[in-house]
């Protein structure tokens, strides 16, 4: 009928409509009624939360969504007008690889573990590659030490010149050694036979001095010395059999007085620095010109050689690696620079200044004791202060023991065998840098508050003891790294190797080997420092005897208290009320509760503080207190050392015998106020 017919049309053009628009939304492009133009539609991908449909279902696209299409990241940079933004590469941080190898195979102990004496300040200190240390004094005496597989033996004492050191040389081998001294004499010694064979008696003061020698090269065997007076360098036939002070040649490439110098073997070339702080290349051949052919640069105006002039300084040292391929100089600017030899670049450039070391005390937070920081910049400063005077006039050339010169001696930086740490001294002790990632790996004597190293040099080398054993045997040996320091003002050299120093307690003969007697105007200042004797007490306790050693001369009243109060059996039967493992055991409170106490005069009494006297090891004997001046009878016993309590406890006495106890006290279990939960007793006291 009609109205079916009419049903059936409208029905199929309403269905074909809707399947079109839906086709075509769905593309994402509409065709314009008007201009024909394409336009966007933007798709609705999102399906409906609230519908619950299976888990698979297809997006549903609205009609009504209708509108521009956001251009995709190609359409936008073709639309960009103008370069693109260059992308930064990250960096990447540099790392050393197996550096923990290379770590181990140096000194790690935080004390330095022995030292031995001179007469004198010690002024020099090397190591040969035939396994000897030698060290210098400024009375110009000279010692041979063999290292052993464990430490050193004492092997040889010259007195080599009659007035100080100024230099000390030895050939890359190990086998020649040659000092210059300020009474104008070369000495030339044989290290191996322990000998001197050549004394000549220069006409001019030296400065310093060097080996131009190669290994293997027999009929070459050059020594350079400087003159401390002119710019000129001479070289010598050092092993000829001939003895004159006539030198082979003059060297004049500098314009001032050589103060270090240094032969690179790898380079066949000599490197050395003046007053001035101009560094210079030279040849070790005539005509003594720049090796430019074995060098990456012909000019100096492409290197870093002027850094020293620059900042108006001059270098203390200067050291090779064992490579040859970098050397390194300590400024009198207190920084430490390291170069690139075939280059002349300077590649790191350290600031220990005592304007940075100020910055780091006041934001670090592993910062010094204040008290023990203000000692060490009086240090400083007077260390300063002799360089200065130093450089104003040289040492005598005549024994004058009224008025000898006090030499420091220079400080300066050395390599490991590897040539990737550096290790050089500092207020705050010896730092070990990495040169790869430019990090302080450790620093050597932090805690040893009474000495200012200088010098360093570094043994490496695996030592048997005995040359005739098998070469598997050698080389099976352990390796023993040790370093070996001189410091400011000290007639002592220090070794620090992968071994703390022995306990105080075991009663051996310490850490301080005294295999020299001391001068006359020494032993009679310290008979007079020491006429008294210390007393001697000894707590009996309940886990065994604690001998103590009192300073009566140095803490009168303090140790006055203590005896008084030991006679008079005070401590009998009192606990020890406060134990804390790694720190300390305190007693002598009649309460047991760290509350009470009193002094032989019913009242506190002042402190004593005596900068010799620290807390800087185990076994320390100190006052309690509750502030300043405030002593009574409680005391305590230090298990490890504790520099914080410096300037704030009195110290008045050393535990000698009977450590073992002490360990044990501090081992008992304890409470939350750290109070033994086992008593532990003094049951009586004996005063020597």
């Amino acid at each position: 009928s009609p109205f079916f017919f009419f049903f059936f049309f409208f029905f199929c053009h309403f269905t074909t409509s809707n399947l079109l628009v839906f086709v075509m939304a769905d593309s994402g492009q509409v065709q314009s009624s008007q201009g024909g133009k394409r336009k966007h539609r933007e798709r609705d991908s999102a399906s409906s939360s609230s519908s619950s449909s299976t888990s698979s279902v297809s997006p549903v696209v609205s009609c009504s969504s209708v509108g521009p299409a956001r251009p995709s990241d190609e359409e936008l940079a073709a639309e960009t007008i103008g370069p693109a933004a260059p992308i930064a590469p990250r960096k990447r941080k540099k790392t050393l690889q197996f550096e923990k190898l290379y770590v181990d195979a140096l000194p790690n102990a935080a004390m330095y573990e022995k030292s031995y004496m001179h007469q004198d300040v010690l002024t020099h200190v090397l190591v040969t590659s035939s396994d000897y240390v030698v060290t210098g004094s400024q009375d110009g005496h000279l010692k041979f030490w063999k290292k052993m597989p464990q430490g050193i033996e004492f092997v040889k004492h010259f007195r080599a010149h009659l007035t100080a050191i100024m230099d000390v040389a030895v050939t890359v081998d190990g086998l020649y050694l040659a000092t210059v001294g300020a009474d104008r004499g070369l000495k030339l010694f044989d290290v191996i036979a322990f000998d001197m064979v050549k004394m000549i008696e220069l006409p001019y003061t030296p400065r310093c001095c060097a080996w131009i020698y190669r290994p293997g090269e027999t009929e070459r065997t050059v020594l350079a010395v400087s003159d401390a007076e002119s710019n000129a360098v001479y070289l010598y036939d050092a092993l000829g059999s001939e003895v004159s002070a006539e030198p082979l040649y003059t060297v004049s490439v500098h314009s001032a007085p050589v103060r270090t110098l240094a032969y690179n073997p790898a380079y066949d070339c000599c490197v050395s620095s003046d007053e001035r702080g101009l560094i210079e290349y030279w040849s070790a051949r005539a005509p003594f010109d720049l090796p430019a052919d074995r060098l990456q640069f012909r000019y100096k105006s492409e290197t870093d050689l002027y850094e020293f002039a620059k900042c108006q300084t001059s270098a203390h040292s200067l050291e090779l690696s064992r490579d040859g391929e970098q050397f390194a100089c300590v400024g009198r600017d207190r920084c430490v620079r390291v170069f690139r030899f075939a280059s002349g670049r300077m590649s790191l450039k350290i600031d220990e200044s005592l304007a940075v070391q100020h910055r780091q005390q006041k934001e670090s937070a592993n910062k010094l004791d204040s008290l023990d920081f203000g000692r060490r910049m009086a240090n400083e400063k007077d260390l300063d202060k002799r360089f200065v005077a130093q450089d104003a006039a040289l040492p005598p050339s005549k024994p004058d023991p009224d008025n000898r010169a006090r030499l420091a001696p220079p400080p300066n930086a050395v390599f490991d065998e590897s040539g990737h740490f550096l290790l050089y001294a500092t207020l705050t002790g010896i730092k070990l840098v990495n040169l790869i990632t430019r990090r302080v790996i450790r620093t050597l004597g932090r805690v040893e508050h009474g000495e200012r190293f200088l010098r360093l040099a570094l043994y490496q080398g695996r030592c048997v003891g005995d040359a005739a054993l098998p070469g598997e045997l050698q080389m099976n040996a352990e390796p023993d790294p040790t370093l070996f320091c001189v410091a400011f003002k000290k007639s002592r050299f220090y070794m620090f190797t992968r071994r703390e120093p022995a306990d105080p307690s075991d009663g051996g003969p310490g850490r301080d080997v005294f295999n020299e007697r001391p001068p006359a105007a020494a032993r009679a200042k310290a008979l007079a420092q020491h006429s008294e004797v210390h007393s001697q007490v000894t707590l009996h306790t309940t886990l065994g005897d604690i001998h103590l050693k009192l300073f009566t001369k140095e803490t009168p009243k303090t140790c006055e208290n203590f005896i008084t109060h030991c006679k008079n059996g005070y401590y009998n039967g009192l606990l020890f009320h406060r134990v804390i493992r790694n720190f300390m055991i305190q007693t002598g409170d009649p309460r047991g509760d760290g509350t009470g106490g009193e002094s032989i005069w019913g009242h506190d009494f002042e402190d004593e503080f005596v900068k010799s006297l620290r807390h800087d090891r185990a076994g320390t004997l100190s006052m309690a207190n509750a502030g300043p001046n405030t002593n009574g009878s409680q005391f305590f016993i230090t298990t490890q050392p504790a520099d914080n309590l410096d300037g704030k406890h009195t110290v008045f006495g050393r535990v000698f015998k009977g450590m073992e106890t002490v360990k044990n006290i501090e081992k008992v279990p304890t409470d939350k106020t750290d109070k033994p939960r086992t008593d532990v007793k003094i049951l009586n006291v004996t005063v020597k």
